[in-house]
């Protein structure tokens, strides 16, 4: 739940009655007379006794207790940064004072009309997406969540629309993929899913283990059939705003691995811990769906989730098994660890025989990626050079960086198999982000696709504009992707 909002257009004045205030400005080398900001007197005490200058702000926010009790913070944006050091600075500011579990936040912006909207639409942002709690489960809570925001200086006549709804869609994600497993199962998910779908009007649709094994969808069946409970399925939903005139069909796929112990390569503890996170694939496509709807986006979506878990049992897939996908592909198994592309090679598959204009698919998928590039940044693939740059374009304009990857045809000479039509992957996976991205493209024919490889869905203490652990990651640059296509 978000916090509500409340604007106004004038300056914050000292009788407002605010416990936590947050002072957002625009790169300037000193302050003007006119902005009689809160604390000024004591901001520029401390900036003394701390030897800073007034634009080290841009990148060290401060806060003080002013002389009345009220806990005040202030950052200076210097757009001519990137926005991710832009959310960077809001993120830490804001932190400054949601530490204390405030139930609300004043925030005042400064500089030029422009200035100030630009301001306001990161720093509401960023308050929304770091003022609600995630579900924790002890008896006294670090924090409550943040009920109300006051923002002073600025009014926005569309309400922050796009901010509000990717808040949203990032809180889904992150929220969902906070969960333990065992509150989290297959069947909870979907239950979950068919809940929000009611609730948001999406068609919903779920193809059981008895159907996927119907339509011979074995990749899939052989990562779930380890399971006891068969409660595993692939969740198709569809929405289609509105005022959409252009009719274009966007395909989104997510890895809901709801836990993953690797199956019968069973992973060393060190590995298995927070693999509840597997499915945050699927919940940053639930993520961006809702989103986009809230954003009335222009276009249409269907949605696929994969979700399952993969267990070890005596049923389980094996080592050099050779299982048929749906498409048609035998598939001889190499390492039983590397199922989130098993279970998105039949999703994807059924995505495709919707003939979308575009399919895009998001799965905390591989190790090697995260070694490649830490949690900074996520990797992308695409089987078209332009949508790759568009891909990079949508990360540095949201702030949710991605590296573009090669998957050069060459590469697949490491999944030539001598009994089945191709390998799962390689057993030593130096980069067996490329080659599961490889492994991938043979699912989607000759569509146009991206693959994001999502190693940024966690990184400790926050990433760009969000502050915990789990990021959400790619719901902010799905939007900003969404709205360039």
């Amino acid at each position: 739940m978000l916090a509500s909002l409340l604007q106004n257009t004038s300056s914050i004045d000292q009788s407002v009655k605010a416990s936590h205030i947050l002072v957002v400005l625009p790169k300037l080398e000193k302050l003007p007379k006119k902005f009689d900001i809160p604390g000024e007197e004591s901001l520029n005490k401390l900036l003394i006794r701390r030897e800073m200058k007034l634009t080290d702000l841009i990148t060290t926010p401060v806060n003080a207790n002013l002389p009345d009790g009220e806990l005040c913070a202030w950052v200076m944006i210097d757009t001519n940064r990137s926005v991710f050091e832009q959310q960077t600075a809001l993120r830490k500011a804001v932190k400054l004072l949601l530490e204390e579990g405030p139930v609300e936040l004043h925030i005042a912006v400064y500089g030029s009309t422009q200035q100030r909207k630009n301001l306001s639409e990161l720093a509401i942002y960023v308050s929304w997406v770091n003022g609600a709690v995630l579900p924790v489960r002890k008896n006294k809570p670090v924090r409550k969540s943040l009920a109300r925001i006051f923002l002073y200086g600025y009014k926005d006549g569309g309400n922050f629309t796009l901010q509000r709804a990717c808040a949203e869609g990032n809180l889904l994600a992150r929220g969902l993929t906070a969960l333990p497993a065992n509150e989290l199962t297959p069947t909870t998910y979907r239950q979950q899913i068919k809940k929000l779908a009611e609730n948001e009007g999406w068609k919903y649709q779920e193809y059981d283990l008895h159907k996927l094994r119907e339509i011979g969808a074995g990749a899939f069946v052989a990562v779930a059939q380890g399971s006891d409970t068969e409660d595993a399925a692939i969740v198709h939903l569809q929405y289609q705003c509105k005022q959409n005139s252009h009719k274009k069909t966007i395909a989104i796929a997510g890895k809901g691995i709801c836990f993953d112990t690797g199956g019968h390569n069973l992973k060393p503890a060190r590995y298995m811990q927070g693999m509840h996170e597997d499915m945050n694939g699927s919940a940053v496509a639930l993520g961006i769906l809702l989103a986009a709807t809230r954003a009335e986006i222009p276009v249409k979506i269907d949605c696929w989730l994969a979700i399952a878990q993969n267990h070890i049992s005596p049923r389980a897939y094996k080592q050099n098994d050779i299982i048929t996908a749906l498409s048609g592909l035998s598939i001889e198994i190499v390492h039983t660890d590397a199922e989130g592309r098993m279970v998105l090679a039949d999703t994807l598959t059924l995505a495709n025989k919707l003939k979308p204009d575009l399919i895009i698919d998001f799965a905390t998928l591989t190790g090697s990626m995260k070694t490649a590039l830490g949690s900074r940044y996520s990797g992308i693939f695409s089987n078209r050079d332009e949508l790759l740059q568009k891909a990079i374009s949508a990360g540095n304009e949201s702030g949710e960086r991605v590296c573009g990857f090669p998957m050069d045809s060459d590469y697949e000479e490491s999944l030539e198999s001598s009994v089945a039509d191709i390998k799962q992957c390689e057993l030593n996976g130096e980069f067996d982000h490329i080659l599961a991205a490889c492994f991938l493209r043979r699912f989607v024919n000759d569509t146009p696709w991206l693959h994001m490889d999502l190693s940024a869905s966690s990184h400790k203490d926050g990433l760009g504009a969000v502050d915990s652990e789990i990021t959400g990651f790619g719901i902010g640059w799905a939007l900003e992707f969404l709205k360039e296509i």
